[in-house]
């Protein structure tokens, strides 16, 4: 079965979600967890601590947050397992609609992308 990468992107420091998207969102990864959906996925700390390191022209730099320039970051990701790439795209916008019913104010932005296995294309 085809293994898919959620992200959520939004802007950095808005604040923290409120508690019932917390618990929207309890229910609708223990849902999949329980049917083997979820694999693994969490939440991610801001860009303050972050590290990054640059390859540019076969030299290394390190760069260390906090970023000025970054308007989004990726807030959470997760590992989910599908029978499909319909019933994947489904599944990520009843995640999208979540947000939109419990934090309508915050612009998100989910992204879902095929985990490659090897070097062929998607649907090979």
């Amino acid at each position: 079965m085809p293994r898919f990468m959620g992200f959520v992107r939004m802007e950095e420091n808005i604040g923290t979600p409120p508690q019932s998207l917390f618990d929207a969102m309890d229910v609708h990864i223990g849902e999949r967890a329980a049917k083997g959906i979820f694999l693994d996925g969490g939440g991610l700390y801001g860009t303050e601590d972050a590290v990054n390191f640059v390859v540019r022209d076969g030299q290394v730099t390190r760069v260390d947050g906090p970023y000025a320039e970054g308007k989004e970051v990726v807030g959470g990701w997760a590992i989910m397992e599908y029978a499909d790439l319909d019933e994947a795209v489904a599944d990520q916008r009843e995640f999208a609609d979540l947000h939109a019913k419990h934090w309508p104010e915050v612009t998100v932005v989910a992204t879902l992308r095929q985990i490659s296995d090897g070097p062929e294309a998607p649907g090979d």
